[in-house]
């Protein structure tokens, strides 16, 4: 196996998908630029909102800022679809930014992996939403999401 091989591995299942779906959410919400980019290939594409990024240091250096600027970043993800090495997610995040404006951002992501598990594309749609502090719903301590804390099936989003 590659050293930077991350199973499971394509094609996917149901639960195989929905495995990558959770490890993905993991991974950003430890919010690690350097964790996250080790899961996308070497010269892996993508395209965020209007941004359009090519490789691991790209995407290292995007993430970097990103979490700097949206603060108490809390993210699900939920898996739409699946079909071979293509995975289609929904999620949403919540964060707020400088000045203490909180948003939830909602979005869909179209990935497509490599033979050994790594995502080497990746295209992102996403709208934020202004929120007031007390409509926020995703409120669990910074890091993974709690097994018990509801999805977003079921938060109604």
């Amino acid at each position: 196996m590659s050293l930077e091989a991350r199973p499971p591995f394509p094609p996917f299942t149901r639960e195989t998908a929905a495995q990558k779906v959770r490890m993905a959410e993991d991974g950003w919400n430890s919010r690690d630029p350097e964790r996250v980019a080790l899961a996308y290939t070497a010269d892996s594409q993508w395209r965020n909102r209007s941004e359009f990024l090519r490789g691991r240091e790209q995407i290292r250096d995007f993430l970097t800022d990103k979490w700097q600027r949206e603060q108490q970043y809390r993210l699900i993800k939920e898996l739409w679809a699946y079909e071979g090495n293509r995975i289609a997610v929904r999620f949403a995040y919540e964060w707020h930014n400088a000045e203490g404006q909180w948003c939830r951002s909602y979005g869909n992501e179209n990935w497509e992996f490599d033979e050994h598990g790594l995502m080497q594309v990746r295209h992102a749609s996403i709208n934020d939403l202004p929120i007031r502090e007390d409509q926020r719903l995703f409120s669990w301590p910074q890091g993974r999401r709690p097994e018990d804390h509801p999805g977003l099936t079921e938060l109604g989003l």
